[in-house]
């Protein structure tokens, strides 16, 4: 058999073992995690970091210090987020500030950094005429790992990432799907403790977007390493990343803890009223009737409860629970005040809402 025939030591139900290795670095026999963000440097750290293309301003003056274990760059087409990533690769060099991954210096421990991290591009970058397994090992030999291990690496990531019957076959008759898992495949094999993922689930199908982001959750919580994706899709960052930075032409609009924001669990409602029976009766039989008096007293009780209220139109209105306040206690308000609760919905405030605000197109509501 070819040197290319090492059977795979990994699994396809557990992340291999991520931490980087070298040829004085045995193979440990348990896989030893990074570490919790309080007891390790900041992922990133950026210091008024801009970025200049001749007159064109791309970044400009970003500040700001994450330690998540996955944490999402977030923005619409030419916000700054490709061009953020390239800088921290080394890609771009800053025309202001700078940046640290892990407490290294982007513009005098380069060396340093790229031994620590690993890069999924948005677009295809592989060499024609390879098979999957040979580039994988290829990248892994170019990451520093010896020959032998290299391979060893390569077989392991493959069925890891589920592509281990096709690892002999030529990478350019890879389905786009397949050709996404090879990227995540190459950007792993050597352990990192920083992965990059540009745009991960680019023009993935249903099933195999579930099944990447699948992975990403599993490398996020093997506590192996850490990562950092660069979508436009909110519902890829929220369903995997603790951490969101949304940029805006360039600079940062908002920054939202995901976890804090899941712990704290702020209570939307919106609720539809109307007057109850009985004293709409009683405003027919005196021939008058003052149509938003009921709801305003009855926003006026949710307040005394301690709820945040806003007031949209005379039958509907948005409210935020504090806690110890439950659905029943605004039943019992709403009966005190003659008023029936038609409609109620029950709702957190999500990345999308937060996402919106950011953009400058909320609609002004709770």
């Amino acid at each position: 058999m070819g040197v290319e025939s090492v059977e795979a030591v990994g699994s396809a139900r557990s992340p291999p073992d991520l931490e980087p290795r070298t040829a004085s670095t045995p193979r440990p026999s348990v896989p030893q995690p990074v570490g919790s963000a309080a007891a390790q440097p900041a992922v990133i750290e950026l210091e008024g970091l801009g970025v200049r293309f001749g007159r064109h301003q791309v970044l400009d003056d970003l500040s700001g210090r994450f330690a998540g274990r996955c944490i999402g760059l977030l923005g619409p087409n030419g916000a700054g987020k490709t061009t953020l990533l390239h800088t921290l690769l080394g890609f771009h060099a800053p025309s202001s500030g700078t940046a640290r991954i892990f407490g290294h210096d982007i513009l005098k421990e380069s060396k340093a950094i790229r031994q620590l991290i690993g890069y999924m591009p948005e677009r295809d970058a592989f060499i024609a005429g390879m098979s999957g397994v040979r580039f994988v090992r290829l990248m892994a030999e170019v990451s520093g790992l010896p020959s032998r291990e290299a391979l060893e690496r390569a077989h392991e990531v493959f069925f890891y990432v589920g592509l281990g019957e096709a690892r002999y076959r030529n990478l350019e008759t890879y389905s786009l799907g397949m050709k996404q898992l090879a990227k995540l495949a190459q950007a792993i094999v050597h352990g990192p403790r920083l992965i990059f993922l540009d745009e991960p689930t680019n023009g993935l199908d249903p099933p195999a977007r579930v099944r990447m982001l699948r992975l990403i959750r599993d490398i996020r919580d093997s506590g192996q390493a850490q990562i950092i994706i660069s979508s436009h899709l909110l519902r890829d960052v929220e369903e995997c990343c603790e951490e969101v930075l949304i940029l805006k032409r360039g600079k940062i609009a908002n920054y939202c803890n995901l976890e804090e924001e899941r712990s704290s669990n702020r209570r939307f409602l919106e609720i539809e009223t109307q007057r109850s029976e009985a004293a709409r009766e009683r405003a027919a039989y005196a021939g008058a009737g003052q149509p938003g008096s009921a709801q305003e007293a009855f926003a006026e009780a949710l307040r005394e409860l301690g709820c945040e209220v806003a007031v949209v139109n005379r039958r509907r209105l948005k409210a935020v629970l504090p806690e110890g306040i439950e659905i029943r206690d605004l039943y019992r308000a709403a009966d005190a005040r003659e008023v029936q609760i038609r409609r109620l919905d029950y709702k957190r405030d999500s990345l999308e809402d937060i996402f919106m605000k950011a953009m400058g197109t909320d609609d002004g509501g709770l």
